[in-house]
């Protein structure tokens, strides 16, 4: 006998970042298709971009309108439910997600407050650049969480070149110049990113603009090597090859005060900027802390359990960035990576079938680290592999380490996607990337 939609178990999944989605998809392509559960995604995004190329996007490398993937459209393709909304609560007797009223860019409600029901809920919002306080960096700097937040900064920073063309006066100190606080991965790619971009957006008729003398870009790092979460090795490859491109390193130096003209550090330095990316630290969004009274850390991440289940709710779930899970043999907790959260969705797959089929014994979840890559944009990629990928660690770099780096990308939308429209879709980009500028130019 077929059960009604009623009566079948729901999966209400928040976020449809990478793990999130590639979840939602995973169980939409099973349960979902066999009418064994129904999944719902919810976001406050239409669309979806792997984030890990937000950097590119906003360098001006990457146009995301032909990366973008629309929820609609992958529920529709794979069997599952997506509801547009930014989660702002969580009622655990009603077992319901409360969402905010959406509104239009014109202040219009487009959507009233209204709760969701759930059977299993899993929470994969992801995190926000985590500022510390510092004074000015809210109002002065600009993070890189969302495509939104990316694309401001490309037209903040493509307005700057063609205000600097047309001026009469001279380009002062600082008026082109880059500073990026942080040197994890996100920082240092941006940086190779837009020494390239800078330089070809110069390029295109900017002939008033010395893109060697008018435009430096900095980073500017607290702990006393760029990548502080890697290896040495790889750190210091690293900063040899943006010392190469001319981008200043400055480690041991903690900002105190981002302002309008520039950065000020702890040890009474001032660093001229006009343009500032923040991307230091991260922390769960705010709205989470002690949500519902769950248990949560001192960045709002929600503590879980080895089954990901979080620590006061077996009905609730939460992994990726958003979730403090143990790290087995290690005294913290699972870094905050994206094959940690591809990981993790694999588990929550398996997770949720043995939930739909009534089993009690839940898969528990065990974090592997195969390594680090860092894409230095077209200048070169290098990496670490480790754990059972390299029987203990190896260091690589150049065309393997940038072939292994983009690969990440395509496994990913192989989840997504399927090996076959992949190909098809890479195939395309492949054509028309010969027949178009390799860099954004509004």
């Amino acid at each position: 006998m077929n059960m009604t939609a009623e009566k079948l178990h729901h999966i209400v999944i928040v976020g449809g970042g990478a793990g999130g989605l590639e979840l939602a998809t995973s169980l939409g392509d099973s349960l979902g298709r066999k009418n064994k559960a129904v999944i719902t995604l919810i976001d406050s995004g239409r669309t979806h971009v792997w984030k890990p190329l937000l950097h590119e996007i906003a360098a001006g490398s990457m146009d995301p309108e032909k990366h973008e993937l629309n929820y609609l459209a992958q529920a529709h393709w794979h069997h599952f439910k997506f509801r547009l909304g930014r989660m702002n609560g969580l009622d655990r007797k009603k077992k319901e997600v409360l969402l905010d009223p959406y509104h239009d860019e014109y202040g219009f409600e487009v959507i009233p407050a209204r709760g969701i029901p759930y059977d299993s809920l899993v929470i994969a919002i992801g995190s926000t650049t985590n500022d510390f306080g510092v004074k000015g960096a809210n109002k002065h700097s600009i993070a890189l969480d969302t495509q939104v937040q990316a694309e401001k900064f490309h037209r903040k920073l493509h307005n700057s070149l063609v205000r600097a063309q047309t001026q009469v006066t001279p380009i002062e100190a600082g008026q082109l110049d880059v500073a990026i606080v942080g040197a994890g991965a996100t920082g240092v790619e941006l940086a190779a990113e837009l020494h390239n971009t800078t330089r070809e957006l110069a390029a295109y008729g900017l002939d008033n603009v010395d893109a060697e003398k008018d435009i430096k870009i900095s980073i500017i790092e607290a702990s006393e090597q760029l990548l502080p979460a890697l290896p040495r090795k790889l750190a210091n490859s690293v900063e040899l090859e943006l010392k190469k491109l001319g981008v200043q390193v400055n480690t041991s130096e903690r900002v105190i005060e981002v302002t309008a003209k520039g950065v000020h550090t702890h040890s009474g330095r001032f660093i001229p900027s006009a343009l500032v990316v923040w991307a230091a630290g991260i922390k769960a969004p705010d709205f989470l802390k002690n949500i519902a009274g769950l248990e949560t850390n001192s960045i709002n991440q929600l503590v879980v359990e080895q089954t990901l289940q979080t620590s006061l709710d077996p009905n609730v779930f939460a992994f990726g960035d958003c979730a403090a899970c143990p790290w087995l043999g290690h005294t913290g907790n699972v870094p905050p990576r994206a094959q940690a959260a591809h990981q993790q969705a694999s588990t929550l797959v398996k997770t949720m079938k043995a939930r739909v089929a009534g089993k009690k014994k839940l898969p528990t979840y065990k974090y592997r680290d195969y390594g680090s890559l860092v894409n230095l944009g077209r200048y070169t990629t290098v990496g670490s592999l480790m754990g059972a990928l390299a029987g203990g660690s190896m260091y690589i770099e150049g065309l393997i380490a940038r072939l292994m780096y983009r690969s990440l990308y395509q496994m990913h939308l192989v989840a997504l996607h399927g090996f076959f429209s992949v190909f098809l879709q890479s195939l395309g980009r492949f054509i028309s990337r010969r027949t178009e500028p390799h860099v954004k130019l509004h």
